[in-house]
């Protein structure tokens, strides 16, 4: 029998992790809150009277220079699943149609559960059972918590207070995106960086493999997000828009569509590990929150974890022969 993993999240750190252990042969299981896999990886998809618009409404593209990362892109890029954007610089790649489509495509060859919340976690004799809301999954080999610091924290303090402390020690940071579908093209770069209030902003109906009507995505810097943090997307929307106007120095039509989404846990922080692996209580954690705030850093952390696991996997693996043929 292989041994049985829980990974709690299935943003691109628990896929990376699911990946290394699903080819170690483990029966691996991610159960993730969300509607889809990916965490901040996500892609809005909007209906309007001049077309559909698309809105990658939390990381705008991610970066590639450590080889085993590259290595791993380039074969993404061969399967047509992700693509270079030079206009965001030279290392920088999206995925196509949406940032969302790299966490799908990873995700349809593992066990994902959607909508599945994580409320407590417990090792018992037998192993690893974890709660959600409504019923109680396990038992598990090994546990992983994927999901950002804040959140982790949580879970992690239940059962190894050191790597509760790491999590709860390692602050994010936050962003209030907002997603404008124009009536006509404005005259604007396609992609801004720090101006005003404006962290960051592009078009995103120009990105490689969109189109549609004149879509924009504009995110506040941290500073600005965290003023209006407790605001409801109803007000920040005209607001964003405003501050974006005032950025670029042009006037902006009135939108056809207007919403905004506001990312808690944006910009995760950096507590200068690659990943926490506790052998004794088949525990671990993986993020970029233990690297640093970017794609790359969640699917290192992620890969490095999984790679770290495989001789306690061998080890179960062992005792459940030893037991089956007992």
């Amino acid at each position: 029998m292989s041994s049985r993993i829980v990974i709690v999240g299935a943003g691109m750190a628990g896929l990376a992790c699911a990946e290394v252990l699903a080819s170690a042969g483990a029966l691996v299981t991610l159960l993730d809150k969300g509607r889809a896999p990916g965490g901040r990886m996500s892609t809005r998809r909007v209906d309007t009277s001049i077309g559909q618009a698309a809105f990658d409404h939390g990381a705008q593209y991610f970066t590639a220079r450590e080889d085993r990362f590259l290595n791993r892109v380039v074969n993404w890029a061969a399967e047509g699943v992700v693509t270079r954007w030079p206009e965001a610089g030279d290392h920088a790649w999206v995925a196509r149609p949406g940032m969302s489509a790299l966490p799908r495509h990873i995700a349809r060859s593992h066990h994902v559960r959607q909508g599945a919340l994580v409320r407590a976690m417990v090792r018992k004799g037998d192993g690893w059972y974890v709660r959600l809301e409504e019923e109680t999954e396990g038992p598990f080999d090994i546990a992983v918590v994927a999901l950002p610091a804040e959140q982790a924290a949580a879970l992690l303090g239940m059962c190894d207070f050191t790597f509760g402390r790491v999590a709860a020690s390692c602050k994010s940071e936050p962003c209030w995106a907002g997603m404008y579908v124009l009536p006509q093209a404005i005259d604007a770069p396609s992609v801004i960086r720090s101006r005003g209030a404006i962290g960051w902003a592009a078009r995103n109906s120009g990105k490689p493999g969109r189109g549609g009507p004149e879509s924009w995505i504009v995110q506040a810097d941290t500073r600005w997000s965290t003023s209006h943090l407790e605001k409801s997307a109803d007000e920040i929307a005209p607001l964003l828009l405003a501050e974006f106007a005032a950025a670029i120095g042009c006037e902006i039509p009135a939108p056809i569509h207007a919403a905004a989404h506001r990312w808690r846990y944006a910009r995760s922080g950096n507590a200068n590990k690659r990943f926490l692996w506790n052998p004794a209580l088949a525990l671990g954690a993986c993020g970029d929150w233990l690297l640093g705030p970017r794609v790359e850093n969640a699917w290192l952390s992620g890969n490095a974890l999984g790679e770290a696991m495989l001789p306690s996997i061998h080890a179960a693996d062992a005792e459940h022969a030893s037991r089956a043929s007992a």
